[in-house]
């Protein structure tokens, strides 16, 4: 009895700690992303290698916390605009019953526009 009471005490103890891990692994990947812009192919993979580990110390941390958000306030805004301007397209499209290549043609032009 005390062996399962200690294994179902040390599996929520695994449960509540995962997803905290989990945040600081992402904010982390985030932070590498940001220092990795405009690296490409296999310079950017031994960066984000190298960058990824434990004892790594991000350059730019403060700074990439403070951007993130400005820029997580503008997407939303933007999004929107965007998001509004798709069902308008898909509307017309409708309308005027394209299919295939005519409609992709069409989608492209007008999302552009």
């Amino acid at each position: 009895m005390k062996k399962i009471i200690a294994l179902a005490c040390l599996s929520v103890a695994v449960m509540v700690s995962a997803p905290a891990f989990a945040g600081a692994q992402q904010e982390k990947m985030k932070g590498c992303n940001v220092e990795a812009k405009g690296m490409k192919g296999a310079d950017r993979k031994a960066f984000m290698s190298k960058c990824l580990k434990k004892d790594y110390t991000l350059k730019a941390a403060a700074p990439a916390a403070e951007a993130k958000p400005t820029a997580s306030a503008a997407a939303p805004a933007a999004a929107p605009t965007q998001q509004n301007k798709m069902k308008s397209c898909n509307a017309d499209a409708k309308t005027k019953a394209l299919k295939g290549a005519d409609r992709k043609t069409f989608m492209s032009a007008c999302l552009k526009g």
